[in-house]
């Protein structure tokens, strides 16, 4: 592991006046601040002068099923259009990656241009993206204590529970709370304080997730940060794995980096900063809900169904559209689900898992990987089946009817990993929410609860009176 230290060199700006030193800023702060400026008035005047308009109904189904389709969440960062897809500042997923400039070598964007995107809105120049390189090279080093307490938790811990306790360690030198504890805390530049905590985080999750990696998987055999790659390619050379790996670990982060505000991880941090707490509280509460098997843990779970799949139904033989057609009825039959198919949003193929498809069919050896071809016949004829069945609104696959089988094809074989590297890449988008969120002075959130005679009551009425 490259050389720690205790603290950051880096000091958090004053914070008393509600005033900032744009010029002692980077590029990407002062074009935030700039966003930021512009865009307050328009809160502003949505909140004084049409607070009352009606956008939504809540009905009894909605209170008992989860609060689904209640739009009643604000975020600029990503929209999810059930036709198509996420739209990550409004452009959709071949849209950024066609936008954004690329790594050296590579047809695929540096996270951290990605970044500069999700903030801002704007397409960054390369000499904006080297800045934000440069600038993660200082804020990436991970206090020594922070190790120290993941390596005291029993080897045998979850991943998930070594990454939430690592982030959560980090909030010894959170700038928000510092600003907050001052005495001085100004909700006109609060976001400040967020944005720097929140870059901190984004720059630092990776190096934190490819030491449980190594701490876990690799015998505790740890590679220092290489300062002269990005952060995708830095995270491939610190789990020891190819440079073709490096483009893989740029995809999946970015893919992974948001979807509108609803989803457990998204809706947990914004949750938890709206009572002010830091961004470290914040995404380490959002990592405990990624780990639940409805949302992150999925995709490791759909990679054991396919496996278990390929033994029973494909082994030794080709897959083919009638066997596979058999085999899945067979499941459905059988009263079991297609893992990977369906999502609560979307009602056409996930473009997340498109974008690894085409990444997959255009890398010589994996386009002719077993699993993978398995994956891609079950694609041609789940969606079939699962219409006839009639038993769910979308037979489409999500992204994580395709991700583990990448992962297990370069080597990534530990399962319980998978959803670390979710968390990873999620930090970006959650970050940028939270940043935006103190921008705009987000209120605490506080719903208002019903008992069931209440709602037994409505109904009986016909409604509420």
């Amino acid at each position: 592991m490259a050389q720690v230290q205790d603290k950051l060199s880096e000091k958090t700006q004053s914070q008393g006046s509600g005033q900032s030193e744009v010029g002692q800023m980077t590029q990407l702060k002062a074009k935030l601040s700039e966003k930021i400026q512009a865009h307050r008035p328009r809160t502003a005047k949505l909140t004084k002068e049409y607070a009352d308009v009606v956008i939504d109904k809540v009905d009894i189904g909605q209170c008992l099923g989860g609060a689904r389709d209640i739009k009643c969440l604000v975020t600029d960062i990503s929209y999810l259009d059930p036709q198509e897809g996420i739209r990550f500042r409004g452009k959709t997923i071949p849209e950024t990656f066609a936008a954004l400039p690329k790594a050296p070598g590579s047809v695929y964007p540096t996270v951290e241009s990605f970044w500069y995107f999700l903030l801002t809105g704007d397409v960054p120049t390369q000499a904006q993206v080297d800045e934000i390189v440069a600038q993660w090279k200082t804020r990436q080093e991970v206090p020594r204590y922070v190790f120290d307490v993941i390596r005291a938790l029993p080897r045998d811990s979850h991943p998930m529970v070594m990454l939430s306790t690592g982030i959560l360690a980090l909030q010894k030198d959170s700038k928000f709370a510092a600003h907050y504890n001052s005495g001085k805390f100004n909700k006109m530049n609060a976001w400040e304080s967020v944005y720097e905590d929140a870059s901190d985080l984004v720059a630092r999750i990776p190096v934190i997730a490819a030491f449980i990696y190594n701490l876990k998987y690799r015998g505790d055999k740890q590679s220092a940060i290489d300062p002269k790659l990005d952060m995708g390619a830095n995270f491939a050379h610190m789990i020891g794995q190819s440079e073709e790996y490096r483009d893989v670990a740029r995809m999946y982060f970015i893919l992974h980096s948001d979807h509108e505000s609803g989803n457990v991880s998204a809706h947990t941090t914004h949750l938890v900063h709206s009572a002010l707490s830091d961004p470290y509280y914040a995404y380490s509460a959002g990592l405990n809900g990624l780990a639940g098997p409805l949302h992150g843990l999925a995709n490791q779970e759909v990679l054991s169904w396919t496996m278990k799949f390929q033994e029973k139904y494909c082994k030794g033989v080709e897959p083919t559209k009638e066997l596979i057609t058999k085999a899945l009825w067979d499941t459905l039959n059988s009263g079991q689900v297609i893992p990977g198919y369906g999502h609560a949003v979307l009602r056409k193929t996930d473009p997340r898992y498109m974008s690894q498809r085409e990444f997959c069919l255009r890398t010589p050896g994996l386009k002719d990987d077993p699993l993978f071809k398995l994956v891609s016949m079950i694609f041609e004829v789940a969606p079939g089946v699962l219409g006839e069945h009639g038993h769910t609104k979308n037979p489409w696959p999500n992204v994580d009817a395709q991700s583990g089988v990448i992962q297990w094809y370069y080597g990534l074989k530990n399962w319980d990993f998978y959803t670390v590297l979710f968390g990873v890449g999620r930090a970006l988008g959650c970050m940028a929410n939270i940043t935006w969120d103190r921008a705009l002075g987000y209120a605490l959130e506080r719903p208002k609860s019903v008992t069931t005679d209440m709602l037994e009551k409505w109904a009986a009425e016909g409604g509420r009176k």
